[in-house]
């Protein structure tokens, strides 16, 4: 078993291995520290570049696109390490960025996952939208982060500098402890991309672990290099994401109420994306719905196997309130304007 494994997950994308990759290794020093490229069945000659170019480089082949989390599932069952940093092929990153989120998790092993400070590749002074400065969720299960809500970016002028609890870390650039991770089964398989981290931290916390933000260590993210944030494909995962994941982990009491809630809400947004986006986009808010309900059995099957399901959170990682109210009626487009803690 080797210290830690920085996993990097491909498929058909050379074009951003040749620009980030060299850097990954390069900045990548500790002596017990791989870096694997693990290829979703890629069809283009990703590996081959990376065999020719970077031969200290560990590829693990995969047969098919499983998604982020099936792909994730199966390279990871292939590599025995104490630590696994999971890191996005789009992601730009500093001198020791990996040492001293290992540093961190090591110091603190109730941590089950971590995030670094994630700033935006074409804005280097703004915090990039999946992840920025770590993730939280409302009582309805939208996400958002610290130094994004919505499509709200904040640039990062160290207002977050603090080192802190949070409620989901990023799968653009995470490090996971690998005891944590294979306790709670890994992925759900099921979401193929998209919020799978998210519901990952949560059944971690079910299970006693926490989660944290780590600023101290920083890449950059080109994000919306497999789908781009507003594609129906992208608008499909979430919507239908969103559902499963608080189907599978909200406390039997409020599930009903909330499920009901955000179909309502979902369909209000439907038909705003009509208007703004199109027919594609609106059809995959229903698709996701009508997929969601064919899911039922699978969820209920896991909230009956599951120990501790739904268990309430902390206070300043589960904000008491609705996030659409506070961004859209009272205006508060920034983290710390919500002020719930």
């Amino acid at each position: 078993m080797i210290r830690t494994a920085v996993v990097i997950l491909n498929w058909n994308g050379r074009k951003f291995l040749e620009q980030f990759l060299p850097g990954v290794v390069k900045n990548t020093l500790a002596p017990d520290t791989s870096v694997i490229v693990a290829d979703n069945g890629s069809e283009d000659d990703s590996l081959l570049w990376v065999t020719e170019n970077h031969p200290e480089v560990e590829v693990i082949r995969l047969d098919n696109n499983y998604g982020y989390a099936g792909g994730y599932n199966r390279a990871l069952k292939e590599v025995e390490a104490e630590y696994y940093i999971l890191l996005n092929s789009d992601v730009d990153v500093e001198p020791a960025w990996a040492e001293k989120l290992i540093t961190f998790m090591e110091m603190h092993p109730n941590v089950g996952a971590c995030q670094p400070r994630i700033r935006s590749y074409s804005n280097r002074d703004s915090f990039e939208y999946a992840g920025a400065a770590g993730g939280y969720i409302d009582r309805l299960g939208y996400p958002f982060c610290r130094g994004r809500i919505f499509d709200t970016v904040e640039n990062d002028h160290g207002q977050y500098d603090d080192v802190r609890e949070i409620f989901w870390a990023s799968g653009s650039c995470m490090v996971v402890r690998g005891a944590a991770f294979d306790q709670c089964d890994g992925f759900d398989e099921s979401f193929f991309v998209h919020m799978e981290e998210i519901d990952l931290c949560w059944r971690m916390q079910n299970a006693g672990y926490t989660i944290s933000y780590f600023p101290h260590s920083v890449v950059w993210h080109v994000g919306g290099g497999t789908l781009g944030y507003g594609s129906p494909s992208k608008i499909y995962y979430n919507f239908r994401n969103s559902l499963i994941m608080l189907a599978k982990n909200l406390p039997a009491k409020h599930l009903r109420r909330t499920i009901l809630t955000r179909q309502v809400l979902d369909g209000l947004a439907a038909v705003m994306l009509l208007f703004t986006e199109g027919r594609a986009a609106a059809a995959a808010v229903v698709r996701a719905h009508r997929d969601f309900r064919r899911q039922r059995t699978a969820i209920r099957t896991f909230r009956t196997l599951t120990p501790n399901p739904g268990i309430f959170h902390t206070p300043h990682t589960t904000m008491n309130k609705y996030l659409l109210y506070e961004y859209y009626i009272r205006k508060r487009k920034t983290f710390t304007e919500l002020k719930w803690t």
